[in-house]
């Protein structure tokens, strides 16, 4: 691991075990790793104890550090020498701004590598019974965000997103569900198209809520899903009851202690 060096590596949706070697190589070896808000605990519990950690975490319409203070920051840590993980949530070229901090590195003549990790289309899907394709159902797929660029309104070619044999996923749709299902029926796709919200997946908090999408936005409002959510819609949705395979651990029950008088 060089110094004055900057990894950027993708965490995964969550799961600890989904990490990869390489992944979890570079985090015990770090001087200090730079975490995104949607790094789970259990993950960040394998950084040693003696590891710096500055939290640069961001949602929609809450940014603990802005994306140019984060790049800078990067840069201040590379050019003191440390070796610095850039610790992102799934994969850091899929909605993950790791292409823009790798570019403001690249311009600064910082060195760095980029560490895939598995994005939470793949992760999540995987855990809630749903693939992403099929030869019977799909055989295309789409990522989408469901967030715009600097927390504006999405705005895409919606007939462009409409095709009955392709996969759509979107990041980040919570706060847009609604719109999102207004546009793309407005767009063609048929009402009883299946969709599904999957919370915080591949973890112990997973929930997953599966309708259509012309019901879905009420339906993830009934059962009070939280960010992260990840949507799916697609003819291969239909499958998750018959994949249904992942069991989330309960929340363990609080123990009750007797102190002794």
């Amino acid at each position: 691991m060089r110094s004055g060096c900057v990894y950027l590596v993708g965490a995964g949706p969550g799961d600890p075990d989904l990490l990869t070697i390489k992944a979890l190589r570079l985090m015990r070896e770090a001087d200090v790793v730079v975490l995104d808000r949607l790094v789970s605990e259990e993950i960040q519990d394998l950084i040693p104890a003696g590891t710096s950690r500055i939290f640069a975490g961001k949602e929609a319409g809450r940014h603990h550090l802005r994306q140019d203070e984060i790049n800078d920051l990067l840069l201040r840590l590379a050019h003191s020498g440390r070796r610095v993980v850039r610790l992102k949530g799934g994969d850091p070229f899929i909605f993950g701004r790791g292409g823009e901090e790798a570019e403001h590195l690249a311009h600064n003549h910082v060195p760095f590598e980029v560490v895939p990790g598995i994005t939470a289309a793949a992760g999540c899907c995987a855990y809630a019974g749903i693939p992403l394709t099929h030869r019977a159902l799909a055989s295309t797929v789409h990522f989408i965000t469901g967030h715009a660029k600097d927390d504006g309104e999405i705005d895409y070619d919606w007939p462009k997103l409409v095709d009955t044999d392709c996969t759509l996923v979107i990041y980040m749709g919570l706060g847009t569900l609604d719109r999102v299902a207004e546009a793309l029926i407005a767009a063609g796709l048929p009402a009883d198209t299946p969709a599904a919200a999957i919370q915080k997946g591949t973890t112990s908090a997973q929930r997953r809520v599966i309708g259509s999408i012309a019901d879905l936005p009420e339906r993830v409002r009934a059962c009070r899903l939280v960010s992260p959510t990840l949507v799916v819609v697609g003819r291969v949705v239909a499958m998750a009851e018959v994949l249904d395979w992942f069991e989330p651990m309960p929340e363990p029950m609080p123990v009750a202690i007797q102190v002794a008088r």
